[in-house]
């Protein structure tokens, strides 16, 4: 019988100081209901916590151009707040918190390829999936998911991973980072035509995207994973899976239109650790993404936490 390793979760309080202005719907509150929906399920003991490092220059330049790093370095005001783009903002604490986020990332990639967690959640903020090479946008300064995809490529010569992105937005960032890429197979849902308006215009051969129409719920989110995604990862037999795990398509997010449960992300993820497990020998990295109703966000968290710890 294999001994089972606590899942980690990463997190760090410089996430909680990132503030980009009042009534912004990425708020500090996202990471405090994550934690307090754990610990009222229960699924909080389960967990192995540990502290967010700060990515480093080397980490963030595999994915952002060295000149772009130093513009957001530049770019954090010691006082008040900077917008980089009309939704994404920094104030004095967003320059680590970012590189928390990414610096997650790498210590969750650690973790589940030196074999000390089969899994590892990252309860990080900003998120990532919508940062492009050369651009903040979207609540996003670095591509977290990317600094982990190419952490382990670097670190540990993987040749094959997967990303599963099930935000309601399209990772149209991790997309311009990965296009075209042999190595890497992202596979995504999201409700279109919406904002980042992308991901459906003849997208590159490594891309599995699946749009989805306002008001879609749990029949077409199954349809879209079982008819699409779970035969493109078998076939692409994945050393290493990444969730871009944005919980913002629950019905309770006002945020969007799509209509799922909180019971179809403890369902993609179980779909999904079949394949890590089938695969890559269960080793699974998530996190964490969009996601604005506070309670929706911590009960869907938690369902993916109970599969991805193996508490069902």
């Amino acid at each position: 019988m294999q001994k089972h390793m606590a899942t980690a979760f990463i997190t760090h309080s410089d996430c909680l100081k990132h503030d980009m202005g009042v009534g912004h719907p990425e708020q500090a509150a996202r990471l405090t209901a994550i934690e307090d929906q754990l610990i009222a399920a229960g699924v909080a003991d389960y967990l192995q916590r540990y502290e967010a490092p700060l990515a480093t220059d080397a980490q963030l330049t595999r994915v952002h151009p060295l000149e772009y790093v130093r513009a957001i370095r530049a770019a954090a005001p010691a006082t008040g707040i900077v917008h980089l783009d009309p939704d994404t903002a920094m104030n004095p604490h967003s320059l680590n918190a970012a590189l928390r986020a990414a610096g997650a990332a790498v210590l969750a990639t650690d973790l589940v390829l030196q074999k000390k967690n089969d899994a590892a959640f990252c309860s990080v903020r900003p998120p990532g999936h919508h940062a492009c090479r050369a651009r903040a946008m979207g609540f996003c300064i670095f591509n977290n998911v990317a600094v982990a995809v190419r952490h382990a490529q670097h670190a540990y010569g993987l040749q094959r991973i997967a990303i599963i992105d099930f935000d309601v937005h399209h990772g149209n960032g991790t997309e311009e980072i990965f296009a075209g890429d042999p190595q890497v197979l992202m596979v995504s849902t999201f409700q279109h035509p919406f904002y980042p308006y992308s991901g459906t215009e003849s997208p590159a051969s490594n891309m599995v995207n699946v749009p989805l129409p306002a008001g879609a719920g749990t029949r077409q989110f199954h349809e879209a994973v079982t008819k699409f995604w779970l035969p493109a990862l078998d076939e692409f037999r994945p050393e290493l899976v990444i969730f871009s795990a944005g919980f913002d398509a629950h019905l309770e997010d006002q945020m969007a239109m799509l209509q799922l449960k909180d019971t179809d992300y403890g369902w993609v993820t179980e779909q999904v650790k079949a394949i890590a497990e089938r695969h890559a020998q269960g080793r699974i990295v998530s996190l964490l993404e969009g996601g604005y109703a506070l309670s929706a966000l911590g009960r869907s968290v938690v369902q993916h936490l109970r599969v991805l710890a193996g508490l069902n």
